[in-house]
């Protein structure tokens, strides 16, 4: 059976139109990024939160370029046919439009993205209007900001009163008027993130912002309990597969220790004929063996 043909924006606009919701998922190798494209879903957002999930930050600062291009590329050779969103990480477009662009097309043409991604409102929307004019789609992400987190007071619901609602607002039209083919909305509460949706004219993806976006998104260790350090409130547990993994890493151990691992359906073995060889040839070695000068001349 062949697989569904990989989504375009035209595609993704016409669900949206449609009212057809959109799937989105973060993921950051080849093995999931398997299991995502099996599954069927819609995008892939190659986050940089994976300084958090994957190398033990405690932010998304520390993450490089080598980090999202290396991880991107990964994650396109295990799903081929998806949609691919690359994050642009701290400092790789803030300082200029031209490094902007250029940080932009090493996550199209190293990492094999279809779009990238950016964080902030009116702020960045220079960076956004000179990475749409060099052929790049954008996708715009307001809310809560992981890289400006600290600025925002922590990793905290944004938008919670009217003169915040309203600036969330007027970003996500910024946005749009500057070219963003979709906008991430995370963590704001569920009315202002639908005032958001029914004034756009691209498609609006929820993370921990209510039912009424056109899509949502979840980062794949929340849905699975992969990520041990936190979890939030916005994302449901589909399998805790974090109680699996600890629970079979601990009857690995005991398996070892107690020596009923490896068993005799683990082993691989070897013709009596050849072991007789062998052994014939390494007595043969050691009767021919030279003894040692420190002991042959005493």
């Amino acid at each position: 059976m062949s697989k569904p043909r990989k989504l375009q924006i035209p595609d993704l606009r016409r669900k949206a139109r449609e009212g057809t919701p959109l799937t989105m998922i973060t993921c950051y190798d080849y093995s999931m990024a398997h299991f995502v494209e099996e599954a069927g879903l819609d995008m892939v957002l190659v986050g940089d939160s994976l300084g958090m999930t994957l190398l033990g930050f405690d932010s998304t600062l520390p993450v490089t370029m080598e980090d999202m291009v290396r991880h991107a590329a990964a994650v396109r050779r295990g799903a081929p046919g998806q949609f691919l969103v690359g994050d642009l990480p701290y400092m790789s477009y803030q300082p200029s439009n031209a490094i902007a662009v250029k940080s932009a097309g090493r996550l199209m043409a190293e990492g094999g993205c279809d779009a990238v991604k950016l964080e902030g409102g009116r702020e960045v929307v220079r960076r956004v209007e000179a990475i749409v004019e060099a052929g790049i789609p954008v996708m715009g992400h307001i809310g809560l900001t992981p890289q400006s987190a600290s600025s925002l007071g922590g990793f905290r619901l944004q938008g919670k009163t009217a003169d915040a609602a309203a600036r969330l607002i007027e970003d996500a039209a910024l946005l749009e008027a500057a070219g963003v083919f979709a906008l991430l909305v995370e963590l704001v509460p569920d009315r202002v993130c639908r005032i958001v949706t029914e004034s756009a004219q691209i498609p609006i993806i929820g993370l921990g912002s209510g039912p009424d976006a056109h899509g949502q998104l979840l980062i794949f260790h929340d849905l699975f309990g992969l990520y041990p350090d936190f979890r939030p409130k916005m994302a449901k547990l589909y399998r805790d597969l974090g109680a699996a993994v600890l629970e079979g890493l601990k009857e690995y151990a005991d398996d070892v220790r107690e020596r009923r691992f490896p068993a005799a359906e683990h082993r691989f073995a070897m013709a009596d004929d050849e072991i007789a060889e062998l052994e014939r040839r390494l007595s043969t070695s050691r009767r021919r063996r030279p003894l040692p000068s420190s002991i042959s001349s005493s």
